[in-house]
């Protein structure tokens, strides 16, 4: 009953905690106001700018900020013990990253849609305006890299979800076009649009399961794959290569196309995608928790001793805090908020339900991730046989692999932590996730095709929307340095994509393409939870100058400042060490970067408490209102 204890308790929490510090934050500290002008009616161009209903915002909003981070983060955490991460997660999503995210928002939306970076120009300086134009440059740089490669090895691993990622495409386009042009209900397509989506899960476990094969002669193709495959030849050509280049092709395409189009129904669909998942995975939680099936307390220590711990394994402190980013605290939100969200919200009022409450459910997320990766990874490991089927592994006396066994051949990389990848945390997820859908009498096949799906669809989400956020800081950059071509939108975009693309296909210490860019995960969660903590500086900045209290902000800035440079600083030594001055240098970037732009704020702060920032010129006319965001319109 642990297991089932946990999540209720969990989930009563958040929604304890929007009700009421959620309600205070938006009431009390940013006087939420639904009279209020709003960028997306200010400034509306229908392709960035556009008024949109709360549920579809929330959609897209959760869409974009979740993505495959609530799900790698956890179910790497979890090798130090199921309590450390659960009460990371839960305390940090409504403490820190909620309010975060909900900051980001309001900060953005009252300054006409501008990205935290270009606000951060009027409130602090024009010096920290491109630090963090700059460091928000690197930061997605690497995003895109990083999660291109995920998506990539996503459908590698699991091609039974190819098909239903690439259908969802069209038919959200589809849909936006019936909502946009013909003003016709969401809600109906959507629902048919999801079924659509599950029954390509369907045909894609059961018939047509697609997998990209490197060959030296495409004519023996099916001698080199499992006959339950649909296999597409790749002479001389690395599958995961191929993939992640069409990956930045379709994210060219998005991030160019107005956003009612493609990005806010496909995240629409994706967020009603995830409700049924999750119901789904809440239900099987609760009949395997109640029959004793998941049992959280004898499947995974709550704290692992130190002597336990793989060989080369992170301390979990300062680790933890960057190792689960998004599900408690993530600087990418702030992008988010700022970048997309803030140019669509249509009333003031629903900050708190798009930003807050979206933290929150991301939260509720990670805590059936983590609960996947202990409790369902205890339910019984299985393996994957060659004519793609699945079956239940068994120990030497013919008895099921279960409980602390089964976490442990999952979770202890054969003693050495550098050889816990991405088919690990990924593969635990899968695995518990299918568990839990198994007791609920789901197939395992279609558990797995169903988990797999959910999660390459989020991590498409994520990439897409950093493409566009890219596009953005690109086109400030290119006004703040006059460089003509990056201005232009097309011409930013572009330069996002073939950086990421050229990032993530550069050859690994393997010389293989398409590894190279992994060992710039490292950078990830530090650089990213660094970035949480200059949005912070800049929200409490906006605070200090309105003389609003700001203790409630201080604290996580502070916290998420000195966690993931300390954690940075231990990982350039063992870089350093090893030789991989490569991350040695991006390391020494961002950090320096980041230092610069405190001590700009440290100067700053005693001189700016009641001193309203320079204002925004008044718009007067359309012609302003097509140029009064600067290059993000």
């Amino acid at each position: 009953m642990t297991t089932l204890l946990v999540a209720i308790g969990s989930f009563f929490g958040f929604i304890v905690a929007y009700h009421t510090y959620g309600r205070w934050l938006s009431q009390k500290i940013f006087d939420l106001d639904p009279n209020a002008e709003v960028p997306s009616k200010q400034l509306r161009d229908d392709v960035d700018f556009v008024p949109t209903k709360k549920q579809v915002i929330f959609g897209h909003h959760f869409t974009s900020i979740a993505g495959t981070g609530p799900i790698v983060g956890p179910a790497i955490a979890v090798f130090w013990g199921w309590l450390p991460a659960l009460l990371w997660v839960v305390l940090g999503s409504i403490f820190i990253g909620a309010v975060h995210d909900l900051g980001a928002l309001v900060v953005s939306m009252r300054n006409r849609g501008q990205t935290v970076g270009e606000v951060a120009g009027r409130l602090i300086n024009r010096r920290a305006r491109v630090l963090f134009l700059l460091i928000l440059f690197f930061a997605l740089t690497i995003v895109l890299a990083i999660f291109g490669l995920v998506i990539a090895k996503v459908f590698d691993m699991y091609p039974a979800s190819v098909l239903s990622v690439w259908i969802a495409m069209p038919i959200a386009m589809g849909i936006g076009y019936w909502a946009y042009k013909r003003n016709g209900d969401l809600l109906i397509p959507s629902i048919a649009a999801l079924l659509t989506l599950y029954g390509a899960i369907f045909i894609g476990v059961e018939y047509f399961p697609i997998q990209f094969v490197q060959v030296a002669d495409s004519s023996n193709v099916e001698l080199q794959v499992a006959e339950t495959t649909l296999p597409v030849a790749l002479p001389l050509v690395n599958p995961t290569v191929a993939w992640t280049v069409i990956l930045m092709a379709y994210c060219f395409l998005a991030s160019v196309l107005p956003v009612w189009l493609l990005l806010q129904p496909r995240d629409y669909v994706n967020s009603h995608q995830l409700f049924v998942a999750l119901i789904l995975l809440v239900g099987g939680l609760c009949i395997a928790g109640m029959t004793g099936k998941a049992d959280l307390v004898a499947s995974t220590p709550a704290v692992v001793a130190k002597s336990e711990l793989p060989a080369h394994a992170p301390p979990i402190f300062p680790f933890l805090f960057i190792t689960i980013a998004c599900g408690a605290c993530s600087g990418f939100h702030c992008l988010v908020s700022s970048g997309t969200s803030s140019k669509q919200v249509e009333n003031e009022k629903d900050a708190q339900y798009v930003a807050y409450g979206s933290m929150l459910l991301e939260g509720a997320l990670a805590v059936i991730v983590i609960l996947a990766c202990t409790a369902g990874v205890g339910m019984g490991k299985f393996s994957q046989l060659e004519n793609g089927t699945f079956q239940q592994s068994m120990n030497a006396d013919n008895t099921p692999i279960t409980g602390n066994s089964a976490w442990k051949a999952r979770y202890n990389s054969e003693g050495d932590w550098k050889k816990f990848g991405l088919a690990d945390t990924v593969g635990a997820f899968v695995e518990g996730g299918a568990n839990f859908l198994a007791a609920i009498g789901i197939p395992l096949r279609f558990g797995i095709g169903i988990i797999a799906t959910l999660v390459a669809c989020f991590a498409a989400t994520t990439l897409d929307s950093a493409t566009r956020l890219q596009r953005y800081v690109i086109q400030e950059l290119g006004a703040t340095f006059s460089v003509p071509p990056l201005q232009n939108k097309y011409g930013a975009t572009a330069t996002a994509v073939i950086l990421g693309l050229v990032v993530a296909i550069l050859p690994g210490p393997t010389g293989v393409p398409g590894t190279g860019g992994l060992i710039l995960w490292p950078l990830f969660g530090a650089t990213n939870q660094l970035l949480a903590g200059l949005a912070f500086m800049v929200l409490v900045f906006y605070l200090w100058r309105r003389s609003k209290p700001v203790l409630f902000a201080v604290l996580p800035m502070l916290m998420m400042l000195l966690m993931p440079a300390l954690a940075l600083g231990y990982q350039m030594c063992g870089w350093w060490s090893s030789g991989d001055y490569l991350l040695v240098g991006f390391g020494t970037v961002v950090l320096g970067l980041q230092v610069w732009m405190i001590v700009e704020g440290f100067l700053l702060w005693p001189k700016v408490k009641g001193v309203l920032e320079p204002q925004l010129p008044p718009l007067q006319n359309s012609a302003q209102l097509a140029t009064a965001s600067g290059p993000n319109c």
